[in-house]
């Protein structure tokens, strides 16, 4: 099983369970990241994050610098868009914390959002997305397979489960971003 790393990033979980415990004593070291530190820390291009700010998902940086603020919402926009498009990933952002320039319309945190996010993720990777677990299912199923297809076998068997995986957590994305916006009818669901 590979090693885990916090969301967003390419750091290695720690022992805590606050994935921003583990980047706030470098924000407070530096007085701030820089562009490239950011995108040292994430694998992003520049560019990529200068646009999440020229489009307003992320706060404008400081005297050139990014804080906590701007480091969470990063972070979570990072995470997210593999499954997620840009578009939404900010209505997302907005329905929980409005304008990102103004903090006194958040109901939560930026980096409380991120780390509640992160506690959210690392359980549900401990209790189904075990990559052992699903491969140790797999090859149960696959046991009577001659020995020669059984690997190949494996590996379309892994991609069919997580891509089916995938696309029942995409259905509840929308389901819960339709709620969430308040255009869901339960009623006629049914």
């Amino acid at each position: 099983m590979q090693a885990k790393t916090i969301p967003g990033t390419n750091i290695l979980y720690g022992n805590n369970d606050d994935a921003f415990s583990v980047l706030k004593p470098m924000i407070e070291i530096t007085g701030g990241f820089s562009l490239g530190q950011i995108c040292r820390i994430t694998d992003l291009q520049t560019s990529t994050i200068q646009n999440w700010v020229k489009r307003g998902y992320v706060p404008r940086p400081e005297n050139k610098k990014y804080y906590e603020r701007h480091l969470s919402r990063i972070l979570l926009i990072s995470a997210l868009r593999e499954c997620m498009n840009i578009e939404d990933i900010g209505e997302l952002m907005r329905l929980i914390n409005g304008d990102t320039d103004d903090e006194s319309d958040d109901i939560i945190s930026e980096m409380a959002l991120y780390d509640d996010f992160c506690r959210a993720v690392k359980d549900l990777e401990e209790l189904s997305l075990d990559e052992d677990r699903i491969d140790e299912s797999i090859e149960k199923i696959l046991e009577k397979e001659d020995a020669d297809i059984r690997e190949k076998l494996m590996m379309a068997l892994r991609v069919m489960v997580y891509a089916y995986i995938s696309g029942v957590c995409l259905k509840q994305i929308d389901l819960n971003l339709r709620r969430l916006r308040g255009d869901y009818d339960e009623e006629k669901s049914d």
